[in-house]
């Protein structure tokens, strides 16, 4: 009985003291393990951290990339070359086309982008009534052709437009195929016309237009560098939009109260006058 109860008293003393030493050693182990996941975490933390600045820096540099590649487009498609005026382009520094007889008393100078959809809705609204008023030589039409919307969203449809329109010029089609490109004229952010192709396929709307000539004027840019010139005296003119159409030197796009019918009137009066 004694043997049993120092036996056993020992063992009832001793597992009050292997409890503490294990509730000691769970707390230490628990106190290990969370202090491993904290470590863990901000190990976690730290390389998200670099992972999401690599990334920034990655895309920084795409970004940086995309615009020096766009910039390196701009500028070559500005690059410098021999201003080639288009046959029969007339005023100062050849750089209007002329549609209409030069005797005409009223002259509309239009200034305008083939790929901007304002222009467009000019276009269309007051093709009929210019055709009627230049065909019976009252209204005589001087088109300058620019690049505003090349700079604006980017591309160079404007460009290849103008360029395109300016070699129809050389063929005796401007008119018929200036009126094409706007019949045919995609979204403002469609840079459609930057594709020679498309451009050629419309001429063959124009019935005569599309010879090896026409096409070699187009695929080779032959007035890229009368159209940047265009652009440059549109900047310095202190005209910001387009189309600006002036008659008389006053800007008749800006009055709200301008219809085809008030311009046909004001023409037809000049021409009485």
């Amino acid at each position: 009985m004694t043997g049993e109860a120092r036996c056993a008293s020992p063992v009832r003393s001793g597992g009050v003291s292997e409890k503490n030493r294990d509730g000691k050693r769970t707390a230490r182990e628990r106190l290990a393990v969370e202090r491993e996941k904290q470590r863990h975490a901000e190990r976690r933390r730290r390389t998200l951290i670099v992972g999401a600045s690599i990334v920034c820096v990655l895309g920084l540099a795409a970004v940086i990339g995309v615009l020096a590649a766009n910039a390196g487009k701009n500028k070559s498609s500005e690059k410098a070359g021999p201003v080639v005026v288009p046959s029969g382009a007339q005023g100062k520094d050849s750089l209007a086309i002329p549609v209409g007889k030069d005797g005409a008393r009223s002259t509309l100078t239009v200034w305008e982008d083939v790929r901007c959809p304002a222009c467009q809705a000019f276009e269309v609204a007051y093709r009929p009534t210019l055709h009627e008023l230049v065909d019976s030589g009252k209204l005589r039409i001087e088109y300058h052709l620019v690049r505003l919307i090349d700079g604006n969203l980017g591309g160079t449809g404007s460009l290849r437009g103008a360029n395109a329109a300016a070699c129809a010029q050389d063929a005796g089609k401007f008119r018929d195929y200036h009126d094409v490109l706007y019949a045919n004229q995609p979204k403002e952010t469609d840079d459609a016309y930057a594709d020679n192709a498309k451009l050629i396929d419309l001429a063959g709307k124009v019935g005569g237009l599309d010879t090896p000539a026409f096409r070699k004027c187009v695929k080779d840019g032959t007035h890229d560098s009368w159209v940047n010139k265009a652009h440059k005296a549109f900047q310095t003119s202190g005209f910001n939009a387009t189309p600006t159409v002036l008659l008389g030197g006053k800007n008749i796009y800006q009055d709200q109260t301008m219809t085809p019918a008030k311009l046909k009137q004001m023409v037809e009066a000049a021409d009485h006058g």
